[in-house]
C-alpha cells in the first residue's frame, strides 16, 4: 500500500487554483511555506507579500497560481481532505467486518494526525493543525453557495458521505447516518481545538482522546 500511495496525486479542484502548483518547483515552496506562515502567525495576518518575502519570490508570482489568499485556503483544505479520503479508502479496504471497520474509519478522521513522507513539500502535522484552527474560514462566507456549486467542497463532502456509507453498512435502518457523519469529521477538529484552547469545556486530553470519544458516541448511538 506504501508503495501504491506514492504514486498517487492528490487531486484538488482545478477551479481553486489558477495555475496547479504541484506543476513547479515554485508552485510546491507556495504550498509548503504558506503552510509553516499560516501556522505561525494565523489566517488573518497571513498575505502573499509576506509569503513572497518568505520564499524569495515577487507577490505577483504568487498570484500567478492563486487569485487570493481564500483560494488558497481552498487548495490547502481540499488537499487535506483529498488526502484523508485516500487514508480512509486504502486502511479499511480490507476489513469485512462492519463495526470493525467503522470503528477504523472513525480513528482515521479523528486521530491526530501523523506526518506523510510521500509529499516531502506538505508538512501534514502542521496543515492538520491549519485545518483545526482556520478549516471553517474556507466556508464561513457569503460565496459558500456559490463556491458549493462550484465544486470547491467536493473533497471534504467525499469524506463525509464514505463515513456515512459505512455507518449505513453497520444499522442500514438508521435515520441519520449523514448527520453523524459530519458531527464525527467536524467535531474531531473541534474537540481538538478546545482541548488545547478551552479545557474546561471538554473531557478530552491526552488519555481521552477525541478518537476514544467519538468512538464510545459512535458505537453506542449505533447499538
Amino acid at each position: 500500500m506504501k508503495d501504491l500511495l506514492a504514486n498517487l496525486k492528490i487531486s484538488v479542484p482545478e477551479k481553486i487554483y489558477v495555475k496547479d502548483p504541484e506543476s513547479s518547483g515554485l508552485g510546491k515552496r507556495i504550498v509548503e511555506h504558506s503552510i509553516l506562515m499560516i501556522n505561525e502567525v494565523g489566517f488573518e495576518a497571513f498575505t502573499f507579500k509576506k509569503l513572497g518575502s518568505r520564499i524569495g519570490s515577487n507577490e505577483s508570482s504568487i498570484y500567478r497560481y492563486f487569485e487570493n489568499k481564500h483560494k488558497l485556503l481552498l487548495y490547502l483544505t481540499s488537499w487535506y481532505w483529498a488526502w484523508l479520503e485516500y487514508q480512509l479508502v486504502f486502511e479499511t479496504y480490507n476489513i469485512q467486518d462492519p463495526k470493525l471497520k467503522l470503528e477504523k474509519a472513525v480513528r482515521i478522521v479523528t486521530r491526530t494526525i501523523k506526518e506523510d513522507s510521500n509529499f516531502s513539500h506538505i508538512n501534514e502535522v502542521i496543515l492538520n493543525k491549519i485545518i483545526i484552527n482556520e478549516n471553517s474560514k474556507s466556508f464561513l462566507t457569503k460565496e459558500v453557495d456559490t463556491e458549493n456549486k462550484e465544486g470547491y467542497f467536493v473533497t471534504y463532502k467525499r469524506v463525509i458521505r464514505r463515513l456515512q456509507e459505512i455507518i449505513i453498512e453497520v444499522k442500514p435502518n438508521y435515520q441519520y447516518p449523514a448527520s453523524l457523519a459530519s458531527t464525527i469529521v467536524d467535531g474531531a477538529l473541534h474537540q481538538h481545538f478546545i482541548k488545547d484552547h478551552f479545557i474546561s469545556i471538554t473531557d478530552c486530553d491526552k488519555e481521552k482522546t477525541p478518537t476514544r470519544f467519538f468512538t464510545d458516541l459512535t458505537l453506542k448511538i449505533l447499538a
